[in-house]
């Protein structure tokens, strides 16, 4: 018919439509923890960096920014990814939070390696140096909020309240881990034993949703 749309021409039978599924219930606890294990890192990272270069508004502004950066373009790149790989988001998911883990119990050994190669050869380079130390890692955080939103997505059918409920559940935890390792973590442990506490959750995450990923492979 000529009045018949586009999206209309295009959109399956009504009795091909995929049915909606709920949200299974390990994305949020495994993404509360994942935004806690992040903040955990932003606050021992600064802490590191400080310790290393001094605080000044430079090296404030640089580690703020990289953050930032580093999350916007994590997420562009989980979010091509997804769209690429659609079956595989959770593995890549699972992937992230492994590598985040294996930085994150590298990190300060690499920040003490780093310092001692770029002493003394300026400000430019320095900044640069601290910029990418802290922004690399974080793409990969970056990238798991449209990893697991293309999951859920595909069992809910639901864009916008997929991407609502884990947005909020990641930056609640990212909320309880500043306040418990500014708190708690780093007087009571230290730099370098917080920054091995959020690696070996971010490992133990990755982990976790490989087996749940392996275990549920058979469900629809």
């Amino acid at each position: 018919m000529p009045s018949q749309t586009l999206s209309t021409k295009l959109a399956p039978p009504a009795g091909e439509q995929p049915k909606a599924q709920a949200m299974e219930p390990w994305l949020f606890p495994v993404f509360f923890l994942s935004g806690s294990a992040a903040l955990v890192y932003q606050v021992v990272w600064q802490r590191a960096l400080y310790a290393i270069y001094g605080i000044d508004i430079l090296s404030v502004t640089i580690v703020v920014t990289a953050f930032m950066l580093g999350l916007g373009l994590g997420s562009l790149a989980g979010g091509a990814l997804s769209r690429r790989y659609p079956q595989a988001a959770v593995t890549l998911f699972a992937l992230s939070e492994l590598g985040i883990g294996l930085y994150g119990a590298l990190s300060l050994h690499l920040f003490a390696l780093v310092a001692e190669v770029t002493h003394g050869i300026g400000h430019v380079a320095t900044g640069g140096a601290a910029f990418l130390l802290v922004a690399l890692p974080v793409m990969l955080m970056g990238a798991t909020l449209p990893l697991l939103v293309a999951h859920a997505t595909s069992r809910s059918r639901n864009v916008g309240r997929s991407l609502g409920n884990l947005y909020f559940t990641n930056t609640l935890g990212a909320a309880f881990g500043a306040f418990l390792a500014a708190r708690y973590l780093l007087g009571g442990l230290g730099l370098r034993a917080t920054a091995e506490v959020a690696a070996a959750l971010n490992v133990f995450l990755g982990v976790l949703v490989m087996v749940l990923r392996r275990g549920r492979r058979g469900e629809p």
